[in-house]
């Protein structure tokens, strides 16, 4: 998907949109909001500040358009392994499992957009924070969700703390991402995965 830019010698420029925001992706990623300014963003995405606001809004508008990206594709994973498996414990098995090997892929950034992307915001970044932090607590209320779907099913103990389970979860994904970030390795993280998976009631 192309955009105009601007003009060169009276010609409009076109540049890639989708690729630009992926190129904006990596650097929200890798260095989080606050840290990553404007004049890094458009030498990474290839474009001049005007054509960024222009075309994306200003850099908290960018921010937003690149977490819905980022949860289309590379944080997709997680809520698809709830959806797709047939218990909430299968479901979060396989979370935290393709965590250790999202969290660590060479291609892209250290752990967790979602999770890394706007810590130790300023207060003028509040409402940068909150979106996150809505976004991560909508996740621990689905996983809570299908956790009380198994107790009323009896694939669950009845007496199984649904709320806590789903926040014991969330604390081993987030951890992983910072453990991810401070340089553990997939396998190190598995090893977490497995050992999170023990607590689980049977």
């Amino acid at each position: 998907m192309t955009t105009t830019t601007g003009a060169a010698r009276g010609r409009p420029r076109a540049f890639d949109r989708d690729e630009a925001l992926r190129q904006a992706m990596t650097a929200f990623w890798k260095h989080g909001f606050e840290a990553t300014s404007v004049a890094e963003l458009t030498t990474v995405m290839g474009i001049g500040a005007p054509s960024l606001y222009a075309a994306f809004g200003d850099k908290k508008q960018l921010f937003g358009e690149v977490v819905e990206v980022y949860g289309r594709t590379h944080g997709a994973f997680a809520m698809r392994a709830l959806a797709e498996e047939k218990t909430a414990r299968d479901g979060v098995a396989r979370m935290l499992r393709e965590a250790a090997g999202e969290f660590t892929h060479r291609d892209h950034p250290r752990g967790c957009l979602v999770v890394s992307a706007a810590t130790n915001c300023t207060p003028a970044s509040a409402d940068v924070e909150e979106q996150l932090r809505r976004q991560r607590n909508a996740n621990i209320a689905e996983i809570q969700r299908r956790i009380e779907a198994d107790v009323a099913a009896r694939v669950l103990p009845a007496g199984t703390d649904a709320a806590m389970l789903a926040r014991f979860t969330a604390a081993t994904f987030q951890g992983m991402s910072q453990q991810a970030r401070d340089g553990a390795t997939r396998q190190q993280l598995q090893s977490v995965a497995e050992a999170a998976m023990r607590a689980w009631p049977h």
